[in-house]
């Protein structure tokens, strides 16, 4: 099968990997390389750097409204095209260009968690599951019929970091499979039951103490690691920036944001969780332990 993919990030890659094992990609579109690090120098994203080592010719138009851009799309004479995680809106002559149309893999079990960050908000609001949903595209925002879908739980310490990965690869065995059986009959949506995965914002970042300490821990896990929950340790000097990046459900209670232990346990609203992984400012992510030998931290220190 003749097979476009469009896709730009990391969670993409998988399923590159597993389509071009099975079928002919004739082309890769993926968002142009962005200046990233120290020298600002533009790095391909990670959708390009894995189509280049495969060999397949990778295309970065800015947009795919111009009528040039959209011809050069059919006359690749698609069976279909794959979408995860590209980045553009595609027009209206876009998904009607392959002979199948265009299908995307949703990090959710929709019609729960419409948009742009499903996996975030699916940690956020305590979930019990989630899954991914092949879905062919139609112009509303992840509205359109589902393929197929497979699903998995969310335990309680997981991050969006593990829960992304994990549906990285269970999206990549779906769509395979999914092509495989083309054409195969899809679902609408159904009307109840419909949310949408807001954006996040960085200013829904810091830590509120003052909420019950399983919800402090559904905040910092969903957060982790981008854009990160952070907070702010006092003291003498300018506070510093914390981000939290994992923690556990702890023993004990105080005034929210106070240090409990010598071993980073903080009392939230009701209950309190101890802080098993963070960042400071300028440094990389580092283990409790190794912060403490650097920073030794005990009552009555707090964070704000």
């Amino acid at each position: 099968m003749r097979v476009i993919f469009m896709g730009t990030p990391e969670f993409s890659v998988p399923a590159l990997r597993a389509i071009a094992a099975r079928h002919e990609v004739v082309a890769v579109y993926s968002q142009p390389p962005r200046a990233a690090g120290r020298g600002q120098k533009p790095r391909p994203s990670a959708v390009q750097s894995a189509a280049e080592e495969l060999g397949i010719a990778v295309r970065t138009p800015l947009r795919l409204r111009d009528a040039a851009d959209q011809a050069d799309f059919a006359s690749l004479q698609a069976d279909v095209a794959v979408v995860v995680a590209y980045g553009l809106i595609l027009p209206q002559p876009v998904l009607d260009a392959p002979r199948l149309g265009c299908l995307n893999i949703h990090a959710s079990l929709l019609p729960r968690w419409r948009g742009a960050a499903p996996i975030h908000r699916a940690v956020m609001a305590g979930d019990a599951e989630t899954g991914v949903a092949i879905m062919q595209m139609e112009a509303g925002l992840d509205t359109g019929p589902v393929l197929a879908c497979a699903r998995t739980g969310i335990e309680a310490e997981e991050t969006t970091a593990d829960l992304h990965d994990r549906l990285a690869v269970m999206g990549a065995a779906l769509v395979v499979d999914v092509l495989d059986r083309l054409p195969l009959p899809a679902v609408p949506q159904a009307a109840e039951g419909v949310t949408y995965a807001a954006k996040i914002d960085k200013a829904e970042a810091r830590i509120d103490w003052t909420q019950p300490a399983h919800a402090v821990l559904r905040h910092i896990h969903g957060l982790s690691p981008f854009p990160g929950a952070w907070c702010e340790l006092g003291g003498e000097g300018e506070p510093v920036r914390l981000k939290i990046l994992r923690c556990e459900l702890a023993k004990g209670s105080g005034q929210p944001g106070d240090m409990l232990d010598d071993q980073l346990a903080i009392a939230c609203g009701d209950g309190a969780v101890r802080i098993l992984e963070l960042q400071r400012a300028g440094k990389g992510p580092m283990k409790a332990a190794d912060f403490l030998r650097g920073t030794p931290l005990k009552p009555p220190a707090r964070l704000g």
